[in-house]
C-alpha cells in the first residue's frame, strides 16, 4: 500500500518551497497568500512517500473553498502522516492551525521553518520541552536554503502507523466540557476525529451535530452540556472559548519554550518600508510607479531588441532554413507554402513577443517573492470595499495579468460565496499576458516613441473598466455580498534566483507550449481555410477564401469601431480559442494574402484611432475558452460563464464604440492623431492615480495584531481569533 502524507500549513509559511526540496518538483512559489489552490502531488525523494501538498489555510473552520478541501481530504483520505508546515517567527499564530490538527488525531510532525530569521531575531525555541509537553515532534529548518530538511524523512518514518499521544489539555471548564461530548459522541467502530467534532459542537456548529445522527438521549445531554458551560462562562460570545482556549494554550507552552530578545518592531526594515509603500499618501502612487515603471522597461529598448532579434532569427535564419530543406527533399508546393505561411507566419509572429512577455513575468515574480504582491492587497482594500469586495479580492485580479484562467481559480480563496462569484467575474476584466503580442504589435507600429505608457493604460483601463462593472454587480446580483479582510503582510525578502527564475521560465514556458500547440493547430488551420473557397476547392486569393466569406458576414459589425475589414474580424473570432491566436491568425492571413510582414500589413489596415480602439476591444471583450470553463466550474453555473462571455463583448463594443466615434469627431484632420491618443492615454494614466488617491485617503487603517512581531494585519486581534 502506497503511503500518503499530507503537507498543511498557514500561507506564507515556506510550505511550497519545502514541497519543491521534498519532493524535486518545480513548483510555483510566492510570498504572499493563496497560490497554492490545489492539491499537488509528489514523491518525496529517498522513501518514495506520496506528499500532497494542500492549500494554505489559517484553520480548519471550513469557511473558505481552501478550508473546505483540506479539511476534507484529511478527514475523507486519512493520511498516513502530516507534515505541518509553520512560521517559526510567527509561532503563536501558526499554532493555532497546529492544535486543530492534532485534535484530528493523525500523526503530526511540525517542521518550524525560516529558523535562520528565528536566529536573527534572537528568538529561541526549546524543541525538546516542546515534545514533552505537547507530544508533538518539532523540526527546526530553513526551507529557503535546505537547512534540515534531511530529518523530516526520518522522522516520517517513525510516526507512520503509530497512533499519536498528544498531551494537549486546554483550561479545565473547556476540558471538561469537550471531554464530556467526546464520551457521547465516541464510536470505536467508526473512524471519525472525534476531539476535533467535539471542539466544533461545543463551538455551536449545528451541521456536525446534525451529521454525526446521534439518537434524541445523545442530543440532549449535549444540549445540557452545552448550557451548563454557557452559564458558567463569562465571554460575550461563549462560542469562541475553545479559541480563546487553545490561545491561552498557546501563550502559556510559549512562555515555558521560547526566549524572545527585547526588539522594537519600528527598527525593523519591514515597518520602515511599510510607513511608505502602505501610507495613505503614498500607496498608490508608489504601486502605479512601479507597474509604470515595468511597462516601460519590458517594452522599452531592451524588450525592443530581444523581440526584434527573435523576429530577425525567425524570419532570416529559421524560416529560409526550412524552405531550402523541404524544397532539397522535392516537397509539395502547399506543404511550403503551410510552413512559410502557416507554421511561421502564425507561430512566428506570436514568439517574437516571447522575450518581453519574459521580461514582464520575471518582474512579476520579483514582486511576489519579495512580498510586495500582499501589500498591494492590503492598500486596496478600502478601495476594494465600494465595489462589494475586499483586498483579498485583488490577489486574483493581479493574477489576471498572467493568466485569466489561472486567476479565476485563485478566487476561491474567498470565504464568501458571493464575492466569490463577484470576483470571478470581474477578473476577466485583467488584461492577460496573452493579450500582451497584441499590445507590443501596435503600440510598436503606431506608437513607437510611447509603447511603455500606451501598454500600461491598457492595463490600467481594465482595472477601471471593472469598477463600473462592480458597482453594477454590486446594485444587481450581488446585493447582499458583505466582505471581510484578513490579510498577513509577510516581512519584506531578498527573492531567491532561483525561486524567481523557476517562476518566470515555468510561465514562459506555459507561453511557448501555448504557442507550439494551440497557436500551430489553429494557424494550421486558418491557413487551410484561407486557402480553400466556399465550394472547398482551391481558392484563387485569400478574399475568395471560405475563411474570407466567414469574415466577410461579421466585419460589418465591427465597422462602426474603425476596424471592419474581414481579416481583423475573424482573427478577433479566433482570439475566443485563444488570445494569443489573434497575432497569429493576422500573421497567416496578411502573409497569403498581401506577401507583406505582419507589421507592414498591421500599419497600412489601421489607423492610430483604430489601432487604439482595437486594442481596448481585445482587452475587454470574451474571455477565451480555457477561462469560460474555468468561470462556469468555480461558479458551478453556465447562467455565470455565458453572462460574463456576453457582458464582456458588449462593454467591450460600448467602450470601443464610444472611443472612435468620439476620435473621428474631435481629432479630423489633425496631423499626427499618434501625437493625440499618447495625450488621451496620459489623461487616462492621470485620472486612474487621482481615482486611486481620491479613494484611499482615510481608508488604509491596519492595526498591529500584537500576536506577530514583524507583521500588520487590517483586523483586530480580536478577528483573527475568531477566524
Amino acid at each position: 500500500m502506497p503511503v500518503n502524507v499530507a503537507l498543511v500549513g498557514n500561507p506564507n509559511c515556506g510550505k511550497t518551497t519545502l514541497f519543491n526540496i521534498l519532493t524535486g518538483s518545480r513548483q510555483h512559489v510566492g510570498n504572499w497568500a493563496g497560490v497554492t489552490v490545489d492539491k499537488k502531488t509528489g514523491k518525496i525523494k529517498n522513501c518514495g512517500y506520496n506528499l500532497i501538498d494542500l492549500p494554505g489555510i489559517y484553520s480548519l473552520a471550513s469557511f473558505s473553498t481552501d478550508e473546505k478541501i483540506t479539511y476534507d481530504f484529511l478527514v475523507s483520505n486519512k493520511p498516513d502522516a502530516v507534515i505541518n508546515v509553520i512560521d517559526g517567527t510567527h509561532f503563536e499564530r501558526n499554532m493555532f492551525l497546529t492544535l486543530q490538527l492534532a485534535e484530528l488525531e493523525l500523526p503530526v510532525i511540525t517542521v518550524v521553518n525560516m529558523m535562520d530569521e528565528v536566529e536573527k531575531s534572537g528568538m529561541v525555541i526549546d524543541f525538546d520541552s516542546l515534545y514533552s509537553l505537547t507530544g508533538i515532534r518539532f523540526i527546526p529548518i530553513s526551507a529557503r536554503n535546505g537547512g534540515n530538511t534531511e530529518k523530516i524523512t526520518e522522522a516520517l518514518k517513525k510516526v507512520i502507523n503509530q497512533k499519536p499521544k498528544y498531551k494537549i489539555q486546554y483550561q479545565n471548564e473547556v476540558q471538561n466540557a469537550l471531554n464530556s461530548i467526546y464520551n457521547l459522541i465516541y464510536d470505536k467502530n467508526k473512524y471519525r476525529p472525534y476531539t476535533y467534532l467535539a471542539s466544533r459542537i461545543l463551538e455551536g456548529d449545528q451541521a456536525i451535530l446534525d451529521n454525526l445522527k446521534l439518537n434524541i438521549s445523545q442530543k440532549n445531554s449535549i444540549n445540557e452540556i452545552k448550557n451548563r458551560f454557557k452559564e458558567k462562562n463569562t465571554n460575550d460570545n461563549y462560542s469562541f472559548s475553545v479559541t480563546d482556549a487553545r490561545y491561552e494554550y498557546i501563550e502559556n507552552l510559549s512562555a515555558k519554550t521560547i526566549k524572545r530578545k527585547k526588539s522594537d518592531i519600528k527598527n525593523t526594515i519591514t515597518y520602515k518600508i511599510d510607513r511608505i509603500v502602505t501610507s495613505k499618501l503614498f500607496a498608490y502612487p508608489i504601486f502605479l510607479g512601479i507597474m509604470l515603471c515595468i511597462f516601460i522597461t519590458t517594452f522599452g529598448p531592451l524588450g525592443t531588441f530581444l523581440s526584434e532579434l527573435t523576429e530577425s532569427l525567425i524570419t532570416n535564419i529559421i524560416s529560409p532554413a526550412l524552405i531550402k530543406i523541404m524544397n532539397c527533399a522535392n516537397a509539395p508546393i502547399w506543404t511550403v507554402k503551410l510552413v512559410s505561411e502557416g507554421l511561421i507566419g502564425g507561430v512566428g509572429s506570436v514568439l517574437k513577443f516571447l522575450p518581453q512577455i519574459s521580461i514582464f513575468f520575471l518582474f512579476l515574480s520579483i514582486l511576489e517573492d519579495s512580498g510586495y504582491m500582499a501589500r498591494a492587497a492590503f492598500i486596496t482594500d478600502g478601495f476594494m470595499k465600494k465595489i462589494g469586495l475586499s483586498g483579498k479580492a485583488f490577489i486574483p485580479m493581479l493574477m489576471g495579468f498572467g493568466c485569466t484562467t489561472t486567476a479565476v481559480m485563485t478566487a476561491r480563496t474567498q470565504e464568501n460565496q458571493s464575492e466569490r462569484n463577484m470576483t470571478v467575474l470581474l477578473t476577466p476584466f485583467m488584461s492577460c499576458g496573452a493579450k500582451l503580442p497584441v499590445y507590443a504589435l501596435f503600440a510598436e507600429v503606431f506608437f513607437p516613441e510611447c509603447k511603455g505608457l500606451i501598454i500600461f493604460a491598457m492595463y490600467l483601463t481594465g482595472f477601471l473598466a471593472a469598477i463600473p462593472a462592480g458597482l453594477l454587480f454590486k446594485k444587481t446580483i450581488f446585493k447582499n455580498s458583505n466582505s471581510g479582510f484578513i490579510m498577513e503582510l509577510p516581512p519584506y525578502r531578498l527573492p531567491l534566483l532561483s525561486s524567481v527564475l523557476k517562476n518566470t521560465y515555468e510561465k514562459a514556458k506555459g507561453f511557448f507550449i501555448k504557442a507550439g500547440t494551440l497557436i500551430f493547430s489553429i494557424s494550421m488551420i486558418i491557413w487551410l481555410l484561407q486557402n480553400l473557397s466556399p465550394d472547398f476547392t482551391i481558392a484563387e486569393s485569400g478574399s475568395d477564401s471560405l475563411f474570407a466569406s466567414i469574415g466577410k458576414t461579421i466585419s460589418p459589425i465591427f465597422s462602426p469601431l474603425g476596424f471592419g475589414n474581414w481579416q481583423s474580424a475573424v482573427s478577433l473570432l479566433s482570439g475566443i480559442a485563444a488570445k494569443e491566436a489573434i497575432i497569429s491568425s493576422m500573421g497567416v492571413l496578411y502573409s497569403s494574402e498581401f506577401s507583406l510582414t505582419l507589421t507592414q500589413a498591421v500599419s497600412q489596415s489601421f489607423t492610430p484611432l483604430s489601432a487604439l480602439t482595437f486594442m481596448l476591444f481585445v482587452l475587454l471583450y470574451t474571455p477565451c475558452i480555457s477561462a469560460v470553463s474555468a468561470i462556469k466550474r468555480e461558479t458551478g453555473s453556465w447562467k455565470y460563464a455565458i453572462g460574463s462571455s456576453l457582458f464582456q463583448f458588449i462593454t467591450a463594443y460600448s467602450i470601443s464604440f464610444i472611443v472612435y466615434q468620439t476620435g473621428n469627431f474631435f481629432i479630423q484632420g489633425v496631423a499626427n492623431m499618434s501625437i493625440v491618443i499618447s495625450i488621451i492615454c496620459i489623461a487616462l494614466v492621470v485620472s486612474g492615480i487621482y481615482i486611486f488617491i481620491k479613494n484611499i485617503m482615510g481608508q488604509i487603517k491596519g492595526s498591529k495584531c500584537g500576536k506577530c512581531s514583524c507583521c500588520q494585519f487590517n483586523c483586530k486581534s480580536r478577528n483573527l481569533k475568531s477566524k
